[in-house]
């Protein structure tokens, strides 16, 4: 029987960065903090504890929840913007760092401008990236390519969960910055199998003893 629950858009971007990642948070439910998450954290507590306001004609809600079953996914937009007087609609996500050379965060983005199509009826044509590192929002056009990009990862992402998927590891510069790189253990499956390694543990240990 197929598995109809709703993932979550943070899993989508976790699955574009690293599929393993992506796995052991959301089906083992690992995750573990460190520095760059904190800040993550930090980040999202200031920008969604700010109330609604209307400025310049447009509105701005945050932490908006939003749902769309027939994509099945669900999630928590960061920010809304919402021209009063076209009823034009374009999400914002905050992140921590800068601009990536991964999809990751336009594949979220674009997620979830598709969650809030599907929610209001209404075409999105764009939305932004704001970056903490570099104080920079950037505007990013929600075009066919993306759009067909994101759909194909949804399906990817789907499959992974419903399927209970958990790739192996593989040794990348990402590793440095995941903060499951001590559960996931990268370096250990990607150069040796877990036997061999401890074998080579106590090899070494006899030896200086």
């Amino acid at each position: 029987m197929e598995d109809r629950r709703l993932i979550l858009i943070s899993a989508l971007q976790h699955y574009v960065f690293c599929k393993r990642q992506c796995a052991l948070i959301h089906n083992e439910q690992l995750w573990q903090d460190n520095w760059l998450t904190a800040q993550g954290q930090l980040l999202h507590q200031r920008v969604d504890t700010k109330d609604p306001e209307t400025r310049k004609g447009i509105r701005y809600e945050r932490a908006v929840e939003i749902y769309a079953p027939k994509l099945g996914l669900s999630g928590i937009l960061d920010l809304l913007e919402k021209n009063i007087e076209t009823g034009e609609l374009k999400p914002v996500e905050y992140k921590k760092g800068k601009p990536k050379t991964h999809s990751a965060d336009l594949v979220q983005l674009c997620a979830q401008a598709l969650c809030l199509e599907e929610m209001t009826g209404k075409y999105i044509g764009s939305g932004a990236l704001w970056y903490w590192q570099i104080r920079k929002r950037v505007d990013i056009p929600l075009d066919q390519n993306l759009r067909l990009k994101t759909l194909e990862i949804i399906d990817k992402t789907k499959n992974l969960l419903n399927n209970k998927i958990l790739p192996k590891a593989v040794l990348t510069s990402s590793c440095k910055a995941c903060s499951l790189k001590e559960i996931c253990l990268p370096e250990i499956a990607s150069s040796k199998s877990l036997s061999k390694y401890v074998n080579d543990i106590y090899f070494d240990v006899g030896e200086k003893e």
